[in-house]
């Protein structure tokens, strides 16, 4: 059975969450707070995902998060946040989160994204890889193959690719991407500019750019990384 740690104040959700979680065949262990969900690396391993709630009486579950990627764990985890704007979509993901899903939600909902995410931590050789189809991203060396081949990818394409492919299957933002391909030097990343590190990085990843089947176009929103055997 799949274990979850989750962190949540909220007494009146942890109830019916842990009894749905439970029914779908996850141990569940509860904590109410951030200091309590810090754990130790070999604690952490012995959970499959972790679920943070966002604002904690002691914290936020952005700042467990990055202590807990700090201490080199690459265990899932998904924030359980009531608010979506934006900045704090990024302000998640930038932590180290891999999904994001916000109040009130919908049980099958929320399933649906614990399972996708495990089957796609599932598909991670090492602590230190993600893996979708013929696509492998190696974190250690940034350095990324295609069927074993090795692409040549800039640093701003390469930053891209992880971002998608940590939300596999969601439709990410163009000002969203914006965000994150921002370098710390400020040069600025404009979205004429991203239009064309979606064309060079369909070119490198695509058996046919022209039909990509990976990099999908959701048109008025952003794109989405389709998980492709």
């Amino acid at each position: 059975m799949k274990k979850i740690l989750l962190l949540e104040d909220d007494i009146s959700l942890v109830d019916g969450l842990k009894y749905s979680l439970e029914k779908n065949g996850f141990t569940v262990d509860v904590v109410n707070n951030a200091a309590s969900a810090k754990l130790a690396p070999e604690e952490v391993g012995a959970y499959d995902l972790l679920l943070l709630d966002v604002t904690l009486p002691d914290g936020t579950g952005f700042e467990v998060c990055e202590y807990i990627r700090e201490r080199g764990s690459n265990v899932p985890i998904i924030f359980l946040t009531a608010a979506d704007e934006e900045i704090n979509v990024i302000r998640g993901l930038d932590s180290g989160g891999d999904d994001y899903i916000t109040k009130p939600f919908k049980l099958g909902e929320l399933m649906s994204r614990i399972n996708a995410l495990l089957r796609r931590a599932g598909g991670v050789k090492d602590k230190n890889e993600m893996v979708s189809g013929n696509i492998k991203v190696d974190l250690d060396n940034c350095r990324v193959t295609k069927k074993g081949q090795a692409l040549e990818l800039t640093g701003a394409e390469y930053r891209l690719l992880g971002l998608l492919i940590r939300n596999a299957g969601r439709t990410v933002t163009r000002s969203s991407i914006l965000d994150v391909l921002w370098d710390g030097n400020g040069n600025f990343v404009d979205d004429n500019t991203l239009s064309v590190y979606i064309r060079r990085l369909r070119e490198k990843i695509e058996d046919d750019p022209s039909e990509p089947r990976h990099l999908i176009t959701v048109r008025g929103f952003g794109y989405c990384w389709k998980e492709v055997e």
